[in-house]
């Protein structure tokens, strides 16, 4: 069982990256007591649903059990589960400013200022620092660039920077779906419907699909709509969506958006990227 131990100052992020590890199926349980850690850990290894991983979060909260944790990882580790200490910290005019912003009182004092509390932190965690496998600075971090660092800790580089596309064709008769992130009208396009041999048939059928991609008009809307699509990715990315969902609509959702659709799922292979593919309304009318 992998074992992620989040911790760090009050205001750095952590409750952030336990719902980046919540997302990736981590059994997360916040302001448990260490010496439950051992117990938590096997009841959920010999559960029948599988998880990846489980992490708990230990910070100034839980200050009474804080002394003896050396002992219980050690205990967590012999038993053959791989523990990593993920520290978040912050300077501390950013922790003050945060705190500002927010009004919240500092949590490792009942009374005193900001400051004292985050002095009192710093050295009631400096244990756990001095143990922690990587410690994540997140001063000059957005709450995306710090989604994107603990799962490129927990994922790897490559899991870190995957978008999930969701590609479906519609038909405007029946509505743009309300899901969408982007929206394509090819209704510009010669239509199949009016073609007596085509009519009957969907844009799967390879005559439908050959009647559309032939033509001159539907090769530059594709070239330019990649071309699009090479730009808008990596910036969607970089802010941290993680699903898009783009969907492409003519009159009915039969003929057009669906050979287009199928057409670009080739552009998204090619580019190694996850795509769903779905024809909400191919099957209707």
């Amino acid at each position: 069982m992998r074992v992620l131990v989040i911790s760090g100052l009050s205001g750095s992020g952590k409750s952030t990256a336990v719902r980046v590890l919540e997302d990736e199926g981590f059994f997360c349980i916040d302001n448990l007591p260490v010496q439950l850690f051992p117990t938590i850990i096997e009841l959920v290894n010999k559960a029948q649903e599988t998880v990846p991983g489980v992490a708990l979060v230990m910070d100034i909260r839980g200050r009474d059990f804080l002394k003896g944790f050396e002992k219980i990882f050690q205990e967590i580790d012999d038993a053959g589960h791989t523990i990593e200490i993920i520290f978040f910290d912050a300077t501390d005019e950013v922790l003050i400013r945060r705190f500002s912003e927010t009004r919240r009182r500092h949590p490792a004092l009942e009374s005193g200022s900001v400051p004292e509390g985050i002095r009192y932190e710093r050295d009631q965690l400096s244990g756990l620092r001095r143990l922690a496998t990587i410690v994540i600075d997140t001063s000059e971090l957005n709450v995306h660039q710090l989604k994107e660092m603990v799962l490129a800790r927990v994922k790897g580089e490559a899991g870190a920077r995957r978008m999930t596309i969701h590609l479906q064709s519609f038909g405007y008769r029946y509505g743009i779906p309300l899901e969408s992130d982007l929206v394509m009208d090819v209704r510009f396009l010669p239509n199949p419907h009016f073609v007596p041999e085509l009519k009957p048939l969907s844009g799967l059928d390879p005559g439908v699909r050959s009647f559309v991609l032939e033509k001159p008009e539907t090769a530059q809307f594709l070239a330019r709509f990649e071309g699009l699509l090479e730009y808008l990715l990596p910036a969607y990315q970089r802010e941290g969506k993680s699903y898009l969902t783009i969907s492409i609509g003519c009159t009915g959702g039969r003929h057009r958006s669906v050979a287009l659709v199928e057409e670009l799922r080739r552009f998204f292979d090619r580019a190694d990227i996850a795509v769903k593919v779905s024809h909400r309304d191919m099957e209707k009318g």
